[in-house]
């Protein structure tokens, strides 16, 4: 137990150093007064750790050195500001981040419990959009110019046929993968940071509801009106951990992201663009299917580009161009590589 606590100490005062410099970076504005009063809350949590250590028998830490990583993100928070780097300050469990996520023009302060983070819903369906549509684009790029390169080199049909196969499959389960253990290795930070918070929700209720009202009070609602809400949440352990995952964490408990459905997603994207390049190969043979095959890239090409637009706000047309350009360098790069390398293995 000793060992859970000195670990929980020195979260509290690794917290606390991290608001002192994020409060300094906001210096002048509402946010330095919010973060220097979580920085007098973390140290009066962690004094609660040392008196639980008294009661163990064991003497507590007289003098708190930040570690090395601790002390990079404040670099960094002082180098960069914390909204830059606020994905960062919420994985070392500096809470507030969500002040820094915009929301929609006229986004009212929550008053009653069922408002609350109800402007997380639906906040991840365009991120999965753009992550289908670049993958599609990354088996799309990456086939293409493998398909060419082999071209290049060799006219065997069935070379290439085998050459374009490969690279759909090697692409997407590596794709896949890739994605799986990045899901996953996120979903375990995320479900320890809920867990660290339903323990101290748990051990101190009051210092969290404290914590919360002062995040509602930097968004704008009356000091008064943010303690009663706080105090509210906090009498509904269940409801009250919703809500400071949402609003101190950021995190949305009830979509964490399932690693098997990244991983399945992302293996579907890239093969949806990887198997473009590869169709005229399953139909016809030499220039035919070479021709249609730059021809099927091509279009592909300038369509993702298009779509890529919505998400960046520049025109579709220069968008698809763009894209294009790009893939079309890529394709001419590999099939001369292939065609020099062909003629010298010749």
């Amino acid at each position: 137990m000793t060992d859970h606590e000195l670990a929980s100490w020195r979260e509290e005062k690794q917290s606390a150093y991290l608001y002192r410099i994020v409060s300094d970076a906001e210096s002048g504005t509402p946010r330095q007064v919010l973060f220097l009063e979580l920085a007098y809350a973390a140290e009066k949590q962690a004094d609660l750790w040392v008196q639980e250590m008294k009661k163990a028998g064991v003497a507590p830490p007289t003098l708190y050195l930040p570690d090395r990583r601790t002390r990079i993100v404040g670099r960094l928070v002082r180098w960069f500001g914390p909204r830059r780097i606020r994905a960062i300050l919420a994985a070392m469990k500096v809470r507030g981040m969500s002040l820094y996520t915009q929301a929609p023009v006229g986004h009212a302060i929550p008053t009653q419990l069922s408002e609350i983070g109800r402007r997380h819903q639906n906040a991840g369906s365009s991120g999965s959009l753009r992550a289908a549509v670049f993958g599609v684009n990354d088996g799309l790029v990456s086939n293409a110019s493998l398909i060419l390169g082999i071209a290049g080199a060799t006219n065997n049909p069935s070379a290439i046929l085998l050459a374009g196969v490969a690279g759909l499959l090697a692409g997407a389960f590596s794709m896949a993968a890739g994605e799986y253990i990045s899901m996953r290795s996120q979903r375990e930070m995320f479900e320890y940071q809920i867990s660290m918070e339903r323990a101290e929700l748990d051990q101190y209720p009051q210092e969290e509801a404290a914590e919360l009202a002062l995040i509602f009070a930097a968004k704008g609602m009356d000091t008064a009106a943010a303690r009663a809400l706080a105090n509210q949440l906090i009498a509904d352990p269940d409801h009250a951990l919703n809500t400071l995952a949402r609003e101190e964490l950021g995190l949305n408990p009830d979509d964490l992201g399932s690693p098997k459905s990244a991983a399945f997603s992302s293996f579907m994207a890239f093969a949806a663009g990887a198997i473009l390049p590869l169709l005229p190969f399953l139909f016809t043979r030499g220039n035919n299917a070479l021709i249609a095959a730059i021809t099927l890239t091509g279009c592909a090409l300038f369509a993702v580009g298009a779509a890529l637009s919505l998400f960046t706000g520049r025109n579709a047309w220069l968008g698809g161009l763009r894209m294009l350009a790009i893939g079309s360098a890529a394709g001419a790069g590999t099939f001369l590589i292939g065609k020099a390398l062909g003629v010298t293995l010749a």
